[in-house]
């Protein structure tokens, strides 16, 4: 019988994923409406402040329970024009809210359970119903949990564990009502109400991290040094690729953006650079599936200071305007071609292999070149080419 850990996780593009975290969400809003009438009913009847509170608890579970039902509604929807990168950080919007809820919730335990021990002779006796309801809570608050928490592992849903901690902690909280009331119902009326204290900060706690983790996705946060690292390396063995100068993550709900700076042969085509591009980008996501897209920048050298002197050479335009005289007693180049490299600009004239026939054509083009370079200080070199185009044969 294989363990939860062999069980096969489920892929983020699986048509089921939203169908399982919908069918999830609807037992835990079972469970917490059965809960919260009982603990609250049975609170009441027996005089019991921590069962309340724990009930109060449970009222607060479902609300965060429609709060992921929303956010996995939403949150699959595809990108739009108003949202290019999804609608998942809708589920990050949701553990945040379900965090603050937690926390409120907490601290008004935690109020009302301290104002009535300040009169301990005003509590009334408790009651043994409080302490077979507050059994039955933690029972089926424990089960919650690791149905939640299998179901939420499996489809890599930090908002699904989220909750399934949620209900652990509302599991811990009925243990520590449960000993309160047993206190109580043992001749200690100060451990009902010191219990509901417990609970409201261990609520509280909860809350507190759930928005924290939350917060650092919506500030963008990045991955943790292992994971940079792991893609680093992925990017740096891509066949092309000389060196990596600037990588950036950043967190969307379950997945994550990566974005990379990489340096190729300067000398190499556009189209080259782009393949290589490409192929970098596809290794990653095939290594790492929590990726969700990968922008990988094609640099020629490291900028990683973002040197701005190369905006300031001048562009094709106004370097044909300075060539053209040369150009203008030469036939029709094939191409040119500019380097922008270290603060210069290096140009290749590729000219028709027909102009070695004519010596002193040949002659004074590379007199004039020369000149012209000499004239042009953003120029570093200016190399000329005889170009023959070869081309395939017909049925080729």
């Amino acid at each position: 019988m294989n363990s939860r850990k062999d069980l096969p996780e489920i892929s983020f593009d699986d048509p089921g994923r939203h169908a399982m975290t919908q069918r999830c969400t609807w037992v835990s809003v079972a469970v917490n409406v059965l809960l919260t009438a009982a603990q609250v009913v049975a609170g009441i009847i027996a005089n019991s402040q921590a069962l309340v509170a724990d009930g109060m608890h449970s009222l607060s579970d479902l609300v965060c329970d429609f709060l992921v039902l929303f956010a996995a509604h939403h949150s699959k929807d595809p990108a739009d024009e108003s949202h290019p990168y999804g609608h998942a950080r809708i589920e990050t919007a949701a553990s945040f809210a379900l965090g603050a809820i937690l926390a409120a919730t907490g601290a008004a335990i935690i109020w009302s359970a301290g104002m009535k021990l300040q009169d301990l002779g005003k509590l009334p006796p408790v009651a043994p119903l409080a302490l077979w309801t507050a059994m039955l809570a933690l029972l089926a608050k424990e089960g919650l949990f690791r149905y939640m928490l299998h179901v939420g592992e499996r489809l890599r849903s930090p908002m699904l564990v989220a909750n399934a901690w949620h209900a652990r902690s509302d599991a811990a909280s009925s243990l520590v009502v449960a000993v309160g009331i047993g206190g109580n119902l043992m001749g200690f009326v100060f451990a009902d109400s010191v219990a509901a204290v417990i609970v409201g900060f261990m609520i509280v706690r909860m809350g507190v991290v759930f928005s924290w983790e939350a917060l650092q996705e919506l500030i963008d946060t990045g991955l943790s040094v292992e994971e940079v690292d792991s893609i680093r390396q992925v990017i740096i063995d891509t066949p092309g690729v000389g060196s990596l100068h600037e990588l950036r993550t950043r967190r969307m709900a379950h997945r994550s953006l990566v974005d990379a700076h990489v340096c190729v042969n300067p000398r190499i085509s556009v189209s080259e650079g782009h393949r290589i591009a490409e192929a970098t980008r596809k290794r990653v996501l095939d290594s790492h599936p929590t990726v969700s897209d990968v922008l990988v920048h094609v640099d020629v050298e490291d900028d990683l200071d973002h040197d701005s002197s190369s905006q300031n050479l001048p562009d094709r335009s106004e370097l044909l305007r300075h060539l053209a005289p040369v150009l203008a007693g030469l036939p029709k180049p094939h191409r040119l071609v500019l380097h922008y490299l270290k603060g210069r600009v290096e140009a290749e004239v590729f000219l028709p292999c027909e102009m070695l026939a004519d010596p002193a054509l040949v002659s004074r083009a590379e007199s004039d070149f020369a000149a012209c370079l000499s004239g042009c200080p953003p120029l570093r070199s200016l190399s000329i080419n005889y170009r023959q185009r070869l081309s395939p044969l017909p049925g080729d």
